[in-house]
């Protein structure tokens, strides 16, 4: 049960109670361990692509520095979640305090926000390469996509700085649940009593500002593409420009689609079974982390090259 602690005028809840698979806890520890398999794989995946772009001189390019940018993306998304999906799912702890509630949220909230604008970012990086490729170098350096990197993130962590501070003034009179084995802001202001209009409408607003302009962005940065790989006389080199950003459109698709699965669920879906909405969450944060290392891995030919280095020195020492 939630903890209350008593004011002067009503209850104010300062706890909240995780869910993880309702129905179903005596097979948590059979739920996890692919959940657990998924997070293993995300984390490997993706700290080996850093570690590859770290060291391959041969990847010291500017599309390269964005998806080492992805990958530091995916290992937040997933380090955000990972320690109450499993702590709900292994030790039954579903009690969280309100602050780590709150850092949760803004964390998983701020991370996501990131992962759309490097998608962006990484799309007019395919913009830039494919319609000025001679100019690619000098336009994209390594200093400038590192600046690129820090203000994007400075900007994710600002836009949801404002509703997280306002989640830790309201009282929580509500019982109940949350959706998820983790903390979200529309799970925590369903429950509060205070006045959310800012939140709802600011937290619609970012979205729409945000990760819309984002998603627009895209489309328009591949409109573009499209017709300059069609102006381009030969076909092996309009199937060459093409290959470079299939890994990139994959990787869009990984992120968006299962968050507008996850969105129509909770619009359209309130008399499903939970275990629905808990199965899309569930995906949602995780098949981006999981995915895209293994994405840039089997399509990307110098990603691979850089794997069998790898492994080749690992065996000759």
């Amino acid at each position: 049960m939630k903890m209350p602690i008593l004011t002067s005028a009503n209850v104010s809840y300062s706890s909240f109670l995780l869910t993880g698979f309702p129905g179903l806890e005596w097979a948590h520890h059979w739920i996890s361990l692919p959940i657990f398999v998924g997070y293993l794989v995300a984390l490997m995946g993706n700290a080996t692509i850093l570690h590859l772009v770290r060291t391959d001189p041969s990847l010291h390019q500017p599309m390269y520095y964005f998806l080492a940018i992805l990958a530091v993306t995916d290992l937040g998304l997933c380090m955000s979640t990972l320690p109450s999906v499993l702590g709900v799912l292994w030790f039954d702890a579903r009690t969280v305090g309100l602050v780590t509630c709150v850092l949760q949220q803004h964390f998983l909230h701020s991370f996501s926000f990131m992962e759309s604008a490097v998608l962006f970012a990484m799309a007019l990086d395919r913009l830039v390469a494919i319609r000025f490729p001679l100019r690619y170098a000098s336009v994209l350096t390594g200093p400038r996509v590192a600046l690129a990197g820090l203000v994007l993130g400075m900007r994710s962590a600002a836009i949801t700085a404002a509703p997280s501070l306002h989640l830790l003034k309201f009282d929580y009179c509500r019982p109940g649940a949350l959706s998820h084995a983790y903390c979200l802001h529309q799970d925590m202001i369903r429950l509060a009593c205070s006045d959310t209009r800012f939140n709802r409408l600011y937290g619609l607003c970012i979205i729409m500002l945000a990760m819309g302009s984002d998603v627009l962005f895209i489309l328009l940065s591949y409109t573009i593409i499209l017709r300059t790989v069609l102006a381009i006389a030969s076909a092996g080199e309009r199937l060459k420009a093409l290959n470079t950003c299939v890994s990139h459109m994959l990787a869009v698709l990984c992120f968006y689609v299962p968050m507008l699965g996850l969105s129509i669920v909770h619009r359209f879906g309130r008399h499903t079974s939970p275990l629905v909405h808990i199965l899309m969450g569930t995906v949602s944060v995780l098949f981006p982390p999981l995915m895209n290392p293994v994405i840039y891995s089997i399509k990307t030919r110098q990603i691979r090259r850089a794997i069998v280095k790898v492994i080749s020195l690992g065996k000759i020492q």
